[in-house]
């Protein structure tokens, strides 16, 4: 545990000391009375750190339910759903307000997932849920692909920083937009993190103990689509956060179950995002790339060296799960 907490720790004060850099460069003693530092760069670390530990979580809640490391929203169609919600009226030159692209973002997420099930089967069991989940991502990023064909070149700009994650120009009124999806979302978690831990016993096991369990997963998909879609509503789809933070936490806590890997899982997600935002803002300076390039960038090879290392115990998980 003092690992990663030490992890933990320092990538969140890196994070922090992210404040002073840029342009301008603040004295680390000027913080707070600095505009650009408390209007500007805090809202969007905040807005960092909530985003990540929401896929950090939803991406433990989908691993856990489906037994698989490799269940992630963005193989199953939960991102693309929501993406595609929030970028179909940008194309279509519908007014939207702000308030309401998080209920556009969840019916997206909510269709995918729904889409996922359906394509599973009657069965619907973690294998093929995730199969199905491969296969309507694909067909949810192909209408991606159409409306960015039929956008104009403003709204492609547009559309395509949003689909690859930003928290450019962020602020304090992002922030707080959050606050009642996770009013809901935390008290949802908690309850269902239990049930987790008894879903990766097995089916069987876990029926034996009185779970039902197509019902068990149909909330975990719940819970995550309510973690989920209000962050892409807000900062885009931010790729595979929800792969890496919970292999962080398996890493370094391998004998722990579902209750006491979400808070690390939820704590690697917020420091991935946070980290990640660092080069987006500063690598190319003056100019921004999107924060989800740099997730996905280092975020895919480090989950997939972190699954690697625990090949034994994690071959032997897929079987049961392909069971």
């Amino acid at each position: 545990m003092s690992r990663a907490l030490a992890l933990v720790a320092g990538a969140l004060l890196l994070a922090c000391y992210g404040l002073t850099l840029g342009t301008p460069q603040v004295p680390v003693t000027e913080l707070a009375d600095e505009f650009v530092v408390t209007e500007l760069r805090l809202p969007r670390l905040v807005l960092a750190l909530v985003a990540g530990a929401c896929l950090g979580a939803a991406g433990l809640v989908l691993q856990e339910a489906l037994r698989n490391p490799l269940a992630v929203p963005e193989l199953l169609g939960v991102s693309s759903g929501a993406a595609l919600g929030v970028a179909a009226p940008l194309v279509l030159a519908l007014s939207v307000p702000l308030a309401l692209r998080p209920f556009l973002a969840i019916g997206g997420a909510a269709l995918g997932g729904a889409l996922t099930l359906l394509a599973a089967g009657a069965a619907r069991s973690p294998s093929a849920v995730l199969l199905g989940g491969a296969a309507i991502t694909a067909a949810l990023q192909s209408a991606l692909l159409v409306l960015m064909v039929l956008a104009d070149q403003l709204d492609l700009q547009l559309i395509y920083r949003y689909l690859l994650g930003s928290l450019s120009a962020r602020t304090w009124d992002d922030v707080t937009g959050l606050g009642p999806w996770l009013v809901v979302a935390v008290p949802a978690l908690v309850l269902t993190a239990p049930v987790l831990s008894v879903l990766r016993l097995g089916d069987d096991d876990a029926r034996a103990l009185g779970v039902r369990v197509h019902r068990a997963r149909l909330a975990a998909l719940a819970v995550a689509v309510v973690l989920i879609a209000p962050v892409v509503a807000v900062c885009g789809p931010v790729a595979w956060v929800g792969f890496l933070a919970p292999a962080l936490a398996r890493r370094l806590r391998p004998t722990a179950d579902a209750v006491r890997l979400l808070p690390w899982s939820v704590a690697f997600g917020a420091a991935v995002v946070a980290l990640a935002d660092l080069p987006a803002r500063l690598a190319l300076a003056p100019v921004e790339t999107p924060v989800g390039a740099w997730t996905a960038l280092f975020g895919v090879p480090a989950g997939v060296l972190l699954l690697k290392r625990r090949a034994p115990r994690g071959a032997k998980g897929a079987e049961g799960a392909a069971a």
